[in-house]
Parts: structure tokens; sequence; C-alpha cells
């Protein structure tokens, strides 16, 4: 299989355990099925990065989304249809999830992505899809293909053919809404 593939063979060889680079509704990112632990520490390999800190995951609607998180809280319902950029919450008392995905203290950041490739990627596979900023952890977040580190592009299993002139945004705002339902702005 060529490395650089559509939308249909990214689906396929996530649910076949293929790490992806990919272009995500923020900034160029690594990704694979939120489910395959082997994959997710692969991701850890990618980015260089300590298998301690936690990711970020994809899901397409809020409908997924519950199936992934004990306690919902009716601010985050507000919090995701209101806002106008790209929001990630971190939740606690995640459930489903492989532990390699999770913060020490046992809680998951996880964004209703509104990019649609990203969508059609998580409905093809039907689960979350791993998604962190496609850098060396410690270096720049890369705003367009170009910029991403050569070891990132050879070290993927695919990239997805999508988007790869567009120059992305920012990472996303990320805010944590606890289990008494308190928000704390993180980034």
């Amino acid at each position: 299989m060529e490395k650089k593939v559509n939308i249909h063979e990214a689906a396929e060889g996530l649910k076949n355990g293929k790490t992806i680079l990919y272009p995500t509704d923020t900034v160029w990112g690594i990704g694979c099925d939120a489910s395959n632990e082997e994959a997710i520490q692969k991701v850890n390999e990618i980015k260089n990065r300590d298998g301690e800190k936690s990711f970020i995951v994809l899901v397409d609607s809020v409908a997924m989304l519950e199936r992934y998180v004990t306690d919902f809280p009716d601010v985050c319902y507000d919090l995701i249809d209101f806002t106008e950029e790209p929001l990630t919450i971190i939740y606690d008392q995640p459930r489903n999830l492989p532990k390699a995905l999770l913060a020490k203290d046992g809680s998951i950041g996880i964004r209703v992505t509104n990019d649609m490739n990203c969508k059609k990627l998580i409905q093809k596979i039907r689960k979350p899809l791993v998604s962190t900023s496609a850098n060396i952890s410690g270096k720049p977040t890369a705003t367009q293909f170009d910029e991403i580190d050569e070891s990132i592009i050879s070290s993927v299993d695919l990239i997805l053919n999508e988007r790869t002139k567009e120059v992305m945004r920012k990472p996303s705002s990320i805010i944590k809404v606890g289990s008494n339902h308190n928000v704390k702005v993180i980034r």
C-alpha cells in the first residue's frame, strides 16, 4: 500500500492497527484507533514522548462522546454547541478507553471534531481517533504539512493525502470539567 492514501484506505489502515498522519480541525496530527494499545504505543514512539502523557481523542458526535464519559455535566452540551473554535474538554472518569490514553489522574481530553475528514475516519472505523500534534515531543507544532519533521513522516504508516497545502490553525482550547462540574481553562 502506498504511504499517501485517501480517506477509505486510511480508515482500512486504522482498522488494521496502522498509525496515520492527518490534518485535523486544528493542526496536523498523528493518530490511530483509540482502542488499539499497540498503535497508541507506536504513536508515543514516533513522537519520542513519555508514555505518561495523555492523549486527546476525537469523536464524531456528542452521542459517541457519551459512550466514553461516565459523568457528562449539562454545561458540556452548551460548551460543545456554542463554541466557535475547536474545544477539547478534559473529563474525569472516562470509560471504555485504554489506560494508555489517560492522564495520570485518570482523566481524558476529548474533542467533538467538526472536520469532515476526521468525522469520516471516525465513522468508518466506528471508534474514537487518537489525535496528538505532528511534532517530536517538545518541538514546535507544525501548522502545515511541509513543516512536519521528516522523522515523523517516515515513521507513520500512512499519510492522509488531504489538505497538504493548507496552513492549519492553532491547537484547540482546552478546558477541564471536574466531577464537581467546575470548569477550569487549561489552554
